[in-house]
């Protein structure tokens, strides 16, 4: 239930780091900017997919 609205909600930001903001204030390039964030906003849902595998063969585990 919080995995999925964790997925399902996502809140626009500017910068998730130092050196995001640092790109993103350049503003020499902002293709790169949003290449990073989106980078970054990858690899933060990755470690909530797999908590959510895990849960769900704990559970199915469970059951039987």
């Amino acid at each position: 239930m919080i995995t999925t609205l964790f997925l399902v909600i996502s809140i626009s930001s500017n910068a998730q780091c130092a050196m995001c903001r640092a790109v993103l204030e350049s503003g020499s390039d902002q293709k790169v900017a949003e290449g990073v964030n989106n980078g970054i906003m990858y690899l933060m849902i990755i470690p909530y997919i797999l908590i959510a595998v895990v849960g769900y063969f704990v559970y199915k585990s469970k059951k039987n």
